[in-house]
Formats: C-alpha cells, sequence, structure tokens
C-alpha cells in the first residue's frame, strides 16, 4: 500500500495512525448557531441556511480521523479505507459565482463530515433541508473526501459556460477509447468527480448523499460506484477479486511521487502539487476467470498468486526479470502477462499510482468476449480501477494502450464506465475552497 502522506503547507496535525482500533468515547451531542455567509456571495444572490448545527457524531466505534484541510487532498496517499463511495456529478450551475459558491459550500461541509460532525442543515439558496444523521453512534471512520475537475467544467459541448477554457491544463485530455472498451453513458463522463472512502460502508455513503443534498440547483448525480477493500493491516498489499495483490508496483518514496504523482511547474498554478485521476469500472468476468487452475491464472497476470511474487522470483517487491527464460526457452514471465505490458519498463520508465477498489452490482445477463462465448445471468462485479498520476497521457493513456491490445487479462475484464478529472491541492485552511486557485481568488 502506498505509505501515508505528510500534509503540506502548515496542515494540521496528523489523525489516529491506520487502521488502529480505537476504544469508543462518549461524545455530547451538542447544537451551534450557523455560519455567515460571504460579501461575495451575497453579491450574487447566493445564500447558506442560517442555521449550521455544529452536532458531533455520537458514540463512535472508529474514532480515527483523518486530516482534511493543508496539503495534498485525501484519499490519495491515504491508507486505503475498507469502504468507497464514488460518485460523478453533472453541473447545472448557470453562473460562475454559482459553482464557486458549490465548491465553498461542499469544501466546507467535508471539512465538517471528516471531523465526524453531521452536515449543513441547508444548502445553496432556496435549498431546505437537514443532516439524514444514519450515522451517528458510528464516528468518521477515517473519512476523506477529495474533488476533481473534469473536462466538462472548462467546457461543455463547445461552449465555455463558466469563462474558464483557458485555464484548462493541458494533460486534462478526453481519453481516447481504447480496443475492447463497452463504455455505457450510465457510467461515463460527467462534470465533478467526489470520492468518498471510509472505514465504513454507512459513512462514506452518507457523506457523498449529504454533499449531493447542499448542492442540488447546482448540481446533480450522473453516476456512482460503491466499492469495498479487505483490511490490508495484517496481509500487507490488498488483493482484488480476482485473488490477486493490486498495486504492488506504485511509487511509495517521495522522489517517485513528485516525479509520477504530483503536478509541478509544467502544470497551471492552480494544479500545481495535485494530481490527474483515471476512474474505470471494469467489469470481471469471474465465472469464466473462476474455471481456470492457478497456473493459469498466474501465467495471465506474471504473478504467483499467494505470495504476490514475480514468476520466477519470492517476494512481492522483487523486481521483474522481464529476461529470464524457462527451461524450455519461453520467457518466465510471459510476453502478453499483465504485469510485464504494464511494467515502467515497458512504457519509458512511466509510474502511476494505483488505488482501486472491488465492486458487487449483484448479477445480470452478459455475453461473454471470449470463447466460449456464453450468455447468461452473470455477476457484475469487478473492479473500479482509481489511478493517480502526473500527467495522463504519459501515465495512464500509454500504459493501458499498451495492455487494451495485447494484455492476457482481456479475455476476463470489460471496461464499461470511465472518467478523467484534475484534482488539485487541498483547501488551505477554513474559509479557503478546493481549486481555489483556478478561479483567480
Amino acid at each position: 500500500m502506498p505509505q501515508k502522506e505528510e500534509p503540506e503547507g502548515g496542515a494540521p496535525g496528523h489523525g489516529h495512525g491506520p487502521w488502529e482500533r480505537v476504544f469508543s468515547r462518549r461524545r455530547f451531542l451538542a447544537a451551534a448557531g450557523g455560519t455567515a455567509v460571504g460579501a461575495g456571495a451575497m453579491a450574487v444572490g447566493l445564500r447558506l441556511g442560517s442555521a449550521a448545527p455544529q452536532t458531533l457524531l455520537g458514540t463512535g466505534y472508529r474514532d480515527g480521523t483523518e486530516p482534511f484541510y493543508g496539503g495534498h487532498q485525501g484519499g490519495i496517499l491515504t491508507p486505503a479505507q475498507a469502504s468507497t463511495y464514488f460518485a460523478v456529478f453533472d453541473l447545472t450551475a448557470e453562473r460562475r459565482s454559482e459553482l464557486v459558491e458549490l465548491l465553498r459550500v461542499w469544501t466546507r461541509a467535508a471539512a465538517r463530515l471528516s471531523s465526524g460532525e453531521l452536515a449543513e442543515r441547508d444548502g445553496l439558496a432556496g435549498v431546505k433541508g437537514h443532516d439524514s444523521e444514519e450515522v451517528v453512534g458510528l464516528g468518521p471512520a477515517r473519512l476523506t473526501l477529495n474533488f476533481g475537475f473534469c473536462p466538462g467544467v472548462f467546457e461543455k459541448d463547445g461552449h465555455d459556460r463558466y469563462g474558464l477554457r483557458r485555464h484548462r491544463p493541458a494533460a486534462l485530455v478526453d481519453l481516447p477509447r481504447f480496443p475492447g472498451d463497452q463504455l455505457t453513458a450510465q457510467k461515463t463522463g460527467g462534470d465533478l468527480t467526489v470520492q468518498a472512502c471510509a472505514d465504513d460502508p454507512y459513512v462514506a455513503f452518507h457523506a457523498v448523499r449529504q454533499l449531493a443534498r447542499l448542492g442540488a440547483g447546482a448540481s446533480q448525480v450522473r453516476w456512482v460506484q460503491a466499492g469495498f477493500n479487505e483490511t490490508p493491516a495484517s496481509t500487507g498489499t490488498a488483493r482484488n477479486l480476482m485473488g490477486f495483490k493490486d498495486g504492488t508496483i506504485n511509487p511509495r518514496t517521495q522522489p517517485q511521487q513528485r516525479a509520477y504523482l504530483w503536478v509541478g511547474s509544467e502544470g497551471p498554478a492552480w494544479m500545481r502539487g495535485g494530481t490527474y485521476l483515471v476512474a474505470r469500472r471494469i467489469r470481471m468476468s469471474l465465472e469464466h476467470w473462476d474455471s481456470k487452475t492457478t497456473a493459469v491464472q498466474e501465467q495471465v497476470i506474471g504473478r504467483t498468486k499467494g505470495s504476490g511474487a514475480p514468476l520466477g522470483r519470492r517476494g512481492e517487491f522483487d523486481a521483474l526479470d522481464l529476461s529470464a527464460k524457462g527451461p524450455s526457452g519461453n520467457p518466465v514471465i510471459p510476453v502478453d502477462a499483465h504485469v510485464r505490458l504494464s511494467a515502467p519498463e515497458n512504457n519509458g520508465g512511466q509510474m502511476i499510482l494505483r488505488r482501486s477498489y472491488a465492486y458487487n452490482d449483484g448479477a445480470a445477463d452478459f455475453a461473454e468476449r471470449w470463447p466460449p462465448w456464453q450468455q447468461a445471468l452473470m455477476y457484475d462485479a469487478g473492479h473500479l480501477f482509481l489511478a493517480y498520476q502526473r500527467d495522463p497521457r504519459q501515465g495512464f493513456i500509454r500504459i493501458f494502450r499498451n495492455l487494451a491490445e495485447n494484455d492476457a487479462i482481456n479475455q476476463f475484464t470489460t471496461h464499461t464506465g470511465s472518467a478523467i478529472a484534475a484534482l488539485p491541492r487541498a483547501a488551505g485552511g477554513a474559509g479557503g475552497f478546493v481549486g481555489q486557485g483556478l478561479f483567480g481568488l
């Protein structure tokens, strides 16, 4: 797993260590007054409701918190939580000022939720409501929330609707269509990404649910995907639904992260220190996969299933030996093995940070892409692939083009959903908001 990030720029102190089990503490429910509205928001006719209760969650069985303000956004280098709720929103805001106020409201709410408080009662102007409170008593569960700007923020159907077109980073490209893609409109596209991660699925879903409520009138949900992960405290690198460890080759050291994860001087000022997210919903043909022997599966992946070691090696983090030959003269790691084709050695040295989750959406009628081409009721389950990188053109696009054309794993996987987003640095502190530099504020 990636190491825990060190907040930058005078960030607040750290929360509890990853997966630390903290005994529940009694907390008192309290109420406090509302928040004032900034003069800028008043000028454009947007306001928050008068009541913004400071109610803390009740007695919690997971009290660990992760910092929200300062440094990089959470949920990137944060040790992976057990659950995620990933949502992509369409913007319905007509004016730039409404988009700014949406981001202010969401940032303020995310900070409260991350610290274990309930969300504000009222959202944007005219939007009334209250927190659903289904998480009272659960604790913050190491909740993190991060926000990303998709290409639609900068240009939609050729229209520069918010006057931001000239600020679109060159690296925020529209993803090309790859061989084998079967993307559906129901799981593709959108304007803003929101990812909630927590050690409790209730807490993750609750956070996105509150943001959707608070942002009504300026945004609406386009598509969502819930995901789960094994708790990797004792098992090391988490396994995907195919049973293999996922994310072994990640940029783990700070020099690697500066080189391959965080945007540098090549990006616009508002994105420096941020990163780019590529999200892909990948359905796995688990019935087909489960019919294969472990030996066949290991040839497809290029690693041993138990230890995660590259074929021909003994430890998970041993370097790949791509030149090794077996007794027959064939490569020990097959030429079409997943790890060979995705290795930095075969992609100009590029690395991406994978922080993915499994998903299970029940079952549906599907037709297999490869022999025996059966059509039947099969699992709608697989991989919510989440990859962070400094430049998607050199990272995901370069690597996945190679995989899409040649990877042996393609006979067991189908990409059905997709999004790309620019994730700036976290809000600097109370009163700021995520992406503030984009608007020159």
